[in-house]
């Protein structure tokens, strides 16, 4: 039974209250294909059913399970490859020079759905950086989806998701062969940890970062949703901060205390002043928070083989 215009209208309500995610009535396929094996799971017979078992309850773990499967997952290792050059080139080296005092370095990779972007950055702060090797670097990924989190956290990917994006030295530098499968070496997921987070919510207590990537997410969201995290994340962002967006994302007319920088290919957001507040998040729980993670030290490839980002060529997806 194909869903109603009621029922595709709740369902809209349930993703974007949740998530942020704005649906049109047009997109009203999408449900059906993606919440089918939701209500499957459910034992339940259809989306339709599935629609009156939610209405049932305002709040419950189904509705959280609808809003992840609506969620747009789509990510590779080093996509869009420029950002990656210019935190190799330049943003890298800069940070290292102003933080060799403290010799620590805090990176937020926010919305990283499975982990391969915070998983490439480990990997270029391995092979390019030796000089991070008695450094505390942390690296955190966080994401609303439980599925994607368990799966970053595993660090196993198919040969498909390996070979978009990574150059073949990268691969066997960083990743040992699980059967038809590759699996990140335990030096390089120690830099990274995982938590749960949906940037639509409030947020828990989160530690200063010196670089926040909320790449390809914002697009899928409306412009106060938009506004909204982003002045968050600023009050994350460390004043001399880097912050990165998605390619085809503009954070134009949006009021934000930030200016635009060219970096060779990319672009990047930096912070004009000091955006302080009471507390940097909205926190309910600060045990759930990116408070005090652990850090890790960097160790370098056992290969002795060399690898540079001008080296990447992405494959058609």
């Amino acid at each position: 039974m194909p869903l109603a215009i009621a029922d595709i209208d709740y369902l809209r309500q349930v993703v974007s209250s949740r998530s942020g995610n704005v649906l049109t009535q047009e997109q009203g396929y999408l449900l059906e294909s993606r919440l089918s094996p939701v209500a499957q799971t459910a034992g339940l017979k259809d989306v339709v059913a599935l629609v009156a078992e939610l209405r049932k309850s305002n709040a419950s773990t189904l509705h959280e399970r609808v809003s992840e499967a609506m969620t747009i997952n789509e990510t590779s290792f080093f996509r869009d490859m420029h950002p990656f050059q210019a935190m190799r080139e330049s943003i890298l080296p800069a940070l290292i020079e102003s933080r060799k005092a403290t010799k620590q370095l805090s990176i937020w990779c926010a919305a990283s759905s499975c982990g391969q972007e915070p998983y490439s950055l480990a990997i270029l702060i391995r092979e390019h950086f030796p000089q991070l090797a008695d450094w505390n670097v942390r690296i955190v990924g966080t994401d609303l989806s439980d599925e994607m989190l368990a799966k970053a956290r595993l660090g196993r990917y198919t040969q498909f998701e390996v070979g978009r994006g990574l150059p073949a030295k990268m691969l066997i530098n960083n990743f040992l062969r699980l059967g038809t499968d590759w699996v990140l070496k335990d030096e390089v997921r120690r830099l990274v940890e995982f938590r749960k987070m949906n940037l639509t919510q409030p947020w828990p207590f989160m530690a200063p970062a010196d670089i926040v990537f909320i790449r390809n997410v914002l697009i899928y969201f409306d412009i106060p949703t938009k506004q909204s995290i982003l002045n968050r994340a600023l009050r994350v962002l460390r004043p001399d901060g880097y912050l990165f967006v998605g390619g085809s994302e503009t954070l134009l007319n949006m009021n934000l205390p930030i200016r635009r920088e060219a970096i060779g290919a990319t672009a990047v957001y930096r912070p004009n002043v000091v955006v302080t507040t009471p507390s940097n998040s909205i926190a309910s729980n600060s045990a759930r928070g990116l408070a005090a993670p652990a850090t890790a030290s960097v160790s370098r490839p056992t290969s002795t083989s060399t690898s540079t980002l001008s080296t990447f060529t992405r494959k058609p997806t």
